[in-house]
């Protein structure tokens, strides 16, 4: 062999021996292609849910009222706590009673006087009766003794109604409450002179279990809401069955939950808007006067309604929702239309129909028309929690 024909058949061997071990790669990996993957997938059936609506709202007392002095005189002394509860017709403050102690006497002993006088005009009375039954005395005597009696009563029935104004105001020397509820910060202090011209306030009472949460919607929503109901899309909650539920600005939700009590029966001509008003009890006093919230309330309730988990939904660079859909053993990419959140799903406006399956587990591994091994999901216990509560 020539010497110079070995570099040549060296270079020839290498070559071969590449051009077998791609050969036997590509036939390994032909022969040992990747499985399907297996996915979660879930049935989607049509069932009831709630039409949700988050509203704004504020907290209002369901009693207010403003402590007045209904005497006029210099307060002596406050006996409430500030910021305390206090019970209806505690009291509160109390008023120099001195003048007014002054007038009850004096009162009593305009009544002591009139009945005295009283006492009297009855006697002679009496005495003009037996002489004109003896034809002794003129009629014109007994009319004039008839009527001083008449007038004697009537001045001891005035006596008796001053005397009884005289210690209506002597009582109200001390200031009590009129409701039940929080009392704010003292107005007024010792030693002030106090009116009865009502113009001043003493304190204000509050009252906050339970308290009202006033809510807006738009006049527009509302009458969508009564078209579908009237259509058939919609069924409308039995009155006073509407759950109604307050949300935080952090948005927690409030442990109780609410009544509807009543829509107002106009719209406000300058926002358009219906104000509503439900009822939430307040035992552990969180809810204040004032706070701002949002209600939560179920509206109307749609029959045959679909829902999908939202972990199964992806979307486009556009915002546009799909799904994958099994067919089979292949995986068909679908877009949808959304509507509401509902916990942890979605509420299906279009694009799906029940009975149809979804991949809601291993969505990451799938690609449109590719074949899946589909395995039936159940979704967690947590996730069926979260799915009784409505979310915004």
């Amino acid at each position: 062999m020539n010497i110079q024909t070995l570099p040549r058949l060296r270079a020839w061997l290498v070559a071969s021996t590449l051009i077998v071990a791609v050969s036997s790669q590509a036939s390994a990996q032909e022969g040992g292609a990747m499985p399907p993957p297996a996915v979660g997938v879930l049935q989607l059936d049509a069932h009831p849910i709630p039409v949700v609506n988050e509203l704004p709202g504020r907290i209002a007392a369901t009693r207010t009222a403003e402590v007045r002095a209904r005497v006029s005189g210099i307060l002596q002394e406050r006996v409430f706590e500030q910021g305390a509860f206090v019970n209806k017709d505690d009291v509160l403050y109390r008023i120099d009673p001195r003048l007014f102690r002054v007038r009850v006497a004096s009162a009593q002993a305009s009544l002591q006087r009139a009945k005295a006088t009283q006492a009297n005009a009855r006697q002679q009375l009496e005495r003009q009766k037996t002489l004109r039954e003896r034809n002794v005395a003129t009629g014109v005597e007994f009319d004039t003794a008839s009527v001083t009696l008449a007038q004697a009563d009537a001045d001891v029935a005035l006596a008796e109604a001053a005397l009884d104004e005289a210690k209506i105001n002597l009582d109200y020397t001390e200031v009590r409450a009129p409701i039940s509820g929080i009392i704010g910060g003292a107005l007024v202090t010792e030693g002030a002179l106090v009116t009865a011209d009502g113009t001043s306030s003493l304190a204000l009472i509050q009252q906050v279990d339970p308290v009202y949460a006033d809510f807006t919607q738009s006049a527009q929503d509302l009458m969508a809401l009564k078209r579908a109901v009237a259509e058939g899309r919609l069924e409308s909650t039995a009155p006073g069955t509407a759950r109604v539920e307050l949300v935080f600005d952090d948005g927690s939700t409030y442990r109780e939950t609410g009544r509807l009590l009543f829509a107002n029966a106009y719209v406000d001509a300058n926002t358009g808007q219906i104000t509503q008003r439900a009822s939430f009890p307040n035992p552990a006093g969180d809810l204040l006067p004032g706070m701002y919230v949002r209600v939560r309330i179920e509206q109307a309730v749609r029959q045959n309604a679909l829902t999908v988990p939202q972990r199964a939904v992806t979307r486009t660079e556009t915002g546009q929702a799909q799904v994958y859909v099994v067919e089979g053993d292949t995986a068909r990419l679908r877009e949808i239309t959304l509507g509401q959140s509902l916990g942890t799903e979605w509420v299906v406006e279009g694009g799906l129909k029940g009975g149809e399956k979804v991949v809601v587990d291993g969505v990451q591994k799938v690609q449109p028309d590719s074949k899946v091994v589909p395995e039936a999901w159940t979704p967690s216990e947590a996730a069926a929690t979260a799915n009784s509560k409505p979310a915004e």
